[in-house]
């Protein structure tokens, strides 16, 4: 197995994983503490990697090429492909619309404050696309190659944050308890979004083949480097500001206003800005990539070049809409994106797995038999609960 490739696969998925949502993971625990938010997300981190490795067992049957839509036609049947592709398509579509939204915003007020372009705002979400979808059209060697660079230099941001804010650090303010315990609940869709990878597996299945020891081993090692990099960042920002601080911090600017004003260093605005701006390229990069396979095996599209352009069309066009008409619809879009992701990330995975088995077809298994597919979909089902009782306001949105 060519091992450039297994790190560049790592490195897809810890890039997905680690965007824009990370900014939003200090406001979404503002209440926890450092300690029950770094238990919360090794649980989530956890529930997230065994989902993922199920999707490994899945793949180990099919072709090196079957994307989801066709897996869950296999093992579930008309409806549950029906299923698959809506939460597919909702949850891309939904990603890729705030992430164009976002990138658009940011390459705009760049254009404006570097060069004094005087351009409309939509002009930075045109840009944006066209520059992340060339990218992707030309296929995941290219993808891979350009998430490096930009993985390189996010880490490179990611160590000035930190060096920044680690000396900082008050442990008074680390070890402060929950304020109460439905604020442990209420963070749990945000948590959980940050740790979501699943739809760019079939496209890395693609990517490498059937390798299934060194797809295991891509999964666990690629989802771990977010943990760590979420813990060391909720290190950072919960140890600088207190609890009221980060709870009176309504949304990114004001987090980061927070922490300038705190420490006096306009550095860090500068560092958590440039942070944003790749996260918002590597998740765009992962998310698209994904959705731009899925699109090309629903429609039965080839790797011809008349046929890549037709995919990139249907893949990015419709996002790109949203972002027109919607240009601050960043956190719009990514409001309903949980549901989505349980469904792709936990359901679908457990229900698939468990059609495959009653098969008895040897091959690699996940540890944990029923029991851990029974308690994959009871976390599933609390998720999902959560984010109903939020949107009634029956607990408090957090994030």
């Amino acid at each position: 197995m060519n091992k450039s490739k297994i790190f560049g696969s790592m490195l897809i998925i810890a890039g997905t994983t680690i965007g824009a949502g990370m900014l939003a993971l200090p406001l979404a625990a503002s209440g926890l503490g450092f300690g029950m938010a770094s238990l919360v997300m090794l649980l989530i981190w956890s529930l997230m990697t065994y989902t993922a490795l199920l999707m490994i067992e899945v793949h180990q049957h099919a072709p090196v090429d079957a994307t989801l839509h066709t897996l869950a036609n296999k093992l579930l049947g008309r409806k549950g492909q029906v299923v698959a592709s809506f939460s597919m398509m909702f949850l891309f579509y939904a990603l890729c619309s705030a992430y164009i939204a976002g990138g658009g915003e940011q390459i705009h007020s760049k254009l404006i404050n570097w060069f004094d372009w005087q351009l409309p705002i939509q002009a930075g979400a045109i840009i944006f696309t066209l520059l992340i979808g060339t990218v992707v059209a030309i296929g995941t060697r290219s993808v891979d190659m350009i998430n490096r660079s930009l993985f390189t230099l996010k880490l490179i941001a990611l160590v000035v944050m930190l060096f920044l804010l680690l000396p900082h650090v008050s442990v008074e303010n680390l070890v402060a308890l929950p304020v109460h315990q439905g604020l442990v609940l209420a963070s749990l869709p945000v948590i959980f979004t940050s740790f979501g990878f699943h739809g760019s597996i079939p496209s890395i299945v693609r990517y490498l083949g059937k390798d299934t020891k060194a797809l295991r081993w891509i999964i666990v090692v690629g989802s771990s480097l977010p943990l760590m990099v979420y813990v060391l960042w909720m290190l950072a920002s919960q140890g600088v500001l207190a609890q009221p601080d980060l709870m009176a911090s309504q949304s990114l600017n004001g987090f980061i206003g927070s922490l300038s004003r705190l420490l006096h260093n306009p550095m860090i605005a500068s560092a958590v800005s440039v942070f944003a701006d790749l996260a918002l390229a590597t998740s765009f990069l992962g998310v698209s990539l994904g959705l731009y396979d899925f699109i090309a095996d629903l429609l039965k599209r080839s790797s011809t070049p008349s046929h890549r352009v037709q995919v990139g069309l249907v893949t990015f066009l419709p996002p790109l809409g949203f972002a027109l008409f919607y240009p601050q619809g960043f956190i719009t879009a990514l409001g309903y994106a949980a549901f989505a992701l349980v469904i792709l990330a936990i359901f679908l995975p457990v229900a698939m797995v468990y059609a495959q088995r009653k098969q008895q077809i040897e091959g690699y298994q996940v540890k944990g038999g029923i029991l851990g597919l029974a308690a994959a979909t009871l976390a599933g089902v609390l998720i999902i609960s959560v984010q109903l009782l939020q949107m009634f306001n029956l607990l408090p949105t957090v994030g």
